[in-house]
């Protein structure tokens, strides 16, 4: 038994960290314990919490084990997404409001994923195995369901009247909550029950370099959805000292507010990111695909209309709509995606054009 609790450390660790913030928060605030402490405290507990971030991923990665494709691959998209809403609606709610905040993190998570982490898989993956196959059926089931969602959530409203600036009117509001959640459900439905095995890796096309199967061990059922279970809550509950901390740091630094989204999405995703470039470098690209291509849908067709919810119970006003160079790196990000899956193999070379574009990316954020 110990043998199984021991890697279970960030966990106890996260919820020791989540009862000292709790007893003694006030006299850890930033403004309280200055510039240079207020560094260390914003170190630890990202460190912390990503430590408890890759519990979660972990345990998620044991339950695709035991469940298979494309079960797997949606557990761990779907405890991401899970940290990613939970975090977005704390730092909305925490400090001074920032109604574009949702946006930039959804916006981040876009471009880390579909350039940054579809980037480095391709490179990776075909420098190490030449050209890789991966099943076009399921990649683009993924690009239909994400190419409207995404248009219609980040694009459509910097071009509609009804509200100012990004934002959204009440009929926008209740319409965009609506479509996401019909168009994901759909998804589901067509990935887990009607045609399954689209998502599944084209094992008659696989190489004979491909990786050994995956080393994991696993313990059954019971224990991963608990170990689950206990490194998720606490992320939540900690999420909002993790905004105090960011929120209070960008405001320091006079950084772009934009930066704020990318942190809180490159943590989301760095354990997410490790899994797709370890099946890609496996030679299992369908498995990065699922991840990568499966983020990007669940993070527009989950995250938007919890943020909606979240942000219409609490009365936070919510702008959505991209600035115009953001909405042309969109759209040159999904015309690539769209190029690299319309054929059945992919190469390094497509991996490197999708990084310039997350380069781009970067650029735009400081560019600011």
């Amino acid at each position: 038994m110990l043998h199984r609790i021991k890697p279970e450390w960030p966990i106890a660790l996260i919820w020791a960290a989540y009862a000292v913030m709790t007893v003694v928060g006030d006299a850890l605030k930033p403004d309280a314990v200055g510039t240079a402490l207020s560094w260390v405290m914003l170190a630890a507990i990202f460190a912390i919490m990503l430590a408890a971030v890759f519990r979660v991923v972990h345990h998620a990665e044991c339950l695709a084990i035991i469940f298979g494709e494309p079960f797997g691959t949606l557990i761990l998209t779907l405890s991401v997404i899970g940290i990613e809403v939970a975090l977005i609606t704390a730092v909305m709610l925490t400090g001074e409001n920032n109604p574009t905040l949702a946006r930039d993190t959804m916006f981040s998570v876009l471009m880390i994923v579909m350039n940054g982490l579809v980037g480095l898989s391709l490179l990776v993956g075909g420098l190490r195995n030449g050209f890789q196959m991966f099943n076009l059926s399921g990649a683009n089931a993924y690009l239909v369901m994400l190419l409207p969602i995404a248009l219609v959530s980040l694009v459509l409203p910097s071009y509609t009247l009804s509200a100012p600036g990004g934002g959204l009117s009440t009929l926008q509001t209740g319409f965009l909550i609506v479509i996401s959640l019909m168009l994901y459900g759909i998804f589901l439905l067509y990935q887990t029950v009607a045609k399954p095995e689209m998502f599944r890796q084209p094992e008659s096309e696989v190489p004979t370099t491909a990786g050994a199967p995956h080393d994991l061990k696993t313990y059954g059922i019971g224990f991963h959805v608990a170990g689950l279970l206990l490194a998720l809550v606490p992320l939540v509950l900690m999420s909002k000292t993790l905004a105090v901390y960011v929120d209070f740091k960008i405001a320091s630094l006079s950084a772009p507010v934009a930066l704020g989204g990318f942190l809180v999405a490159a943590m989301i995703l760095t354990p997410e990111g490790i899994a797709a470039l370890g099946a890609a470098r496996s030679n299992k690209l369908q498995r990065a695909v699922n991840i990568c291509l499966g983020s990007a849908l669940a993070t527009i067709g989950l995250t938007v209309p919890a943020v909606l919810i979240a942000a219409g119970l609490v009365g936070l006003p919510i702008e959505l709509g991209l600035e115009t160079p953001e909405v042309v790196l969109l759209a040159l990000t999904l015309s690539i995606s769209i190029v690299t899956f319309v054929g059945r193999r992919t190469n390094s070379l497509q991996g490197i054009v999708h990084l310039a574009a997350f380069l781009t990316y970067i650029m735009l954020i400081f560019d600011a």
